[in-house]
């Protein structure tokens, strides 16, 4: 199986189980707390790599007490990481996260090291970025490296991804149309297309306009009603998989994770996306982000049951 690379941030997760907000000025206790591993670059590629794949990551870290960490991390999981370079005086990302009793979170991010992943760190992986089959790309780094990487992608004839989370407006119509993938939530499509987007009739309806500027395939995931295709092989929906949720942190991350590996693997973006949607639900019935997501053989006993 060719190499996937991932370009992208880690951060590490400061994890609060809460029964609700505090109002201003108000202090509660919370029933429990987690710290581990994640960013949207680290879990997409820990999630293909517990699956079985070959990864290499391009990221930064700070110099404090995370960076080691994140690296063990990283190297655990077989994870290719002669590019996830410390940056001097800078903290490692961070990002604190609430999860509700109902399993909905709200998470805030800090970019830190993240911030400084510049161009010129592709440049400096180009021999190894040249010999994989997929370049996958998320928004929490700078955007000029975002676009820099489309680009690079194109001119080798490398298949490039992106995953526009966190949502940002103003995406450059002209890079989007470069993509191959473009894999965003509901809200995500919405910000994108300047669209309502409150149902999968009009997710629909929102990709194909992303469709006809050029991207190749649109795939917009549905929270628990599965997800959705408009593009090159028509339209489809995989329907979702009903499960009792614990902790929905980092399922997004969890399908794109297992959906790079499986097309990967054969091509098959109908299959893939099952595979996807499948782990994903699986990811929410643990609590964590990474710490969720099952590998290969634990998610075959997870799809062995009725």
């Amino acid at each position: 199986m060719s190499k996937i690379a991932v370009i992208g941030s880690n951060m590490v997760d400061l994890i609060t189980y809460i029964d609700r907000m505090p109002v201003q000025g108000e202090t509660l206790e919370a029933p429990d707390f987690a710290l581990g591993c994640g960013g949207k670059g680290a879990n997409q590629a820990v999630a293909a790599a517990k699956l079985g794949s070959r990864v290499l990551m391009l990221s930064k870290v700070g110099d404090d007490m995370f960076a080691d960490n994140t690296l063990a991390n990283f190297q655990r999981f077989g994870i290719d990481t002669r590019y996830v370079q410390r940056v001097p005086g800078v903290s490692s990302g961070v990002a604190p996260i609430f999860v509700r009793s109902d399993s909905h979170n709200s998470i805030l991010i800090v970019k830190g090291a993240n911030a400084h992943l510049a161009p010129a760190d592709i440049d400096a992986a180009a021999a190894e970025l040249r010999e994989c089959a997929l370049i996958v790309l998320q928004l929490e780094i700078r955007l000029e490296t975002v676009y820099y990487a489309i680009e690079f992608a194109r001119r080798h004839g490398i298949a490039v991804l992106l995953n526009p989370a966190p949502a940002l407006a103003g995406l450059s119509p002209e890079h989007l149309a470069q993509l191959d993938f473009l894999i965003p939530n509901e809200s995500e499509l919405a910000l994108i297309t300047g669209q309502v987007v409150d149902s999968p009739a009009t997710a629909q309806t929102a990709a194909r306009t992303l469709v006809a500027s050029g991207i190749r395939h649109v795939i917009v995931t549905l929270g628990e009603q599965g997800a959705l295709y408009v593009g090159e092989e028509g339209e489809f929906r995989v329907p979702g998989r009903q499960v009792a949720a614990r902790d929905t942190t980092g399922a997004g991350d969890a399908f794109i994770g297992c959906f790079i590996h499986h097309w990967n693997r054969d091509g098959n973006i109908q299959q893939a996306m099952e595979q996807a949607v499948a782990y994903s639900a699986c990811s929410v019935m643990a609590l964590g982000t990474q710490s969720s997501y099952p590998d290969s053989e634990a998610f075959a006993r997870f799809q062995q049951q009725p």
